[in-house]
C-alpha cells in the first residue's frame, strides 16, 4: 500500500498523511485470501470424514535386525588368466638420491683480474 503524505488541495482544504490501495490491490488481496481459505478447509485431513479423526500412518514393513539371503560360492566360477605370455618389467624408483644440477652454465669468460678495491 503506498503511503501518501500531507498535501493541500486546490480549494485549500488540508489533506492528512494516510496509506491507499493502488489500483487492483482490493481485489488481487481478496482472491489471495480466498485461496488460502481454500487450503485450509480442503487440505486440512483432520476435517475430512475419517472416523477416528487421527491422521493416517503407513503401516512398517521393515523386520529387524535385517538378513540378507545367502548366496552359494561355488569353486566353478573362472578365475581371470593373464592374457600376455611375456614379463611385463616395470621401471624401478633409482635408490639413489638426485644430485643439484646448477640452472644455467657459463659459457662465455669470466674476467677474474679484476682489482678489489
Amino acid at each position: 500500500m503506498p503511503w501518501v503524505r500531507l498535501y493541500v488541495r486546490r480549494d485549500g482544504t488540508k489533506v492528512q498523511g494516510h496509506s491507499r490501495w493502488a489500483a487492483g490491490g482490493r481485489r488481487e488481496m481478496s482472491t489471495v485470501v480466498m485461496v488460502g481459505l481454500a487450503v485450509v478447509v480442503l487440505g486440512n485431513p483432520a476435517n475430512s470424514d475419517s472416523g477416528s479423526g487421527a491422521t493416517p500412518r503407513p503401516a512398517p514393513t521393515a523386520v529387524y535386525p535385517v538378513t540378507f539371503p545367502k548366496t552359494e560360492r561355488t569353486s566353478s566360477t573362472p578365475r581371470p588368466q593373464p592374457t600376455v605370455s611375456y614379463p611385463i618389467r616395470f621401471p624401478q624408483a633409482s635408490k639413489a638420491a638426485a644430485r643439484p644440477r646448477p640452472r644455467s652454465t657459463v659459457t662465455y669468460p669470466i674476467p677474474w683480474d679484476r682489482s678489489a678495491r
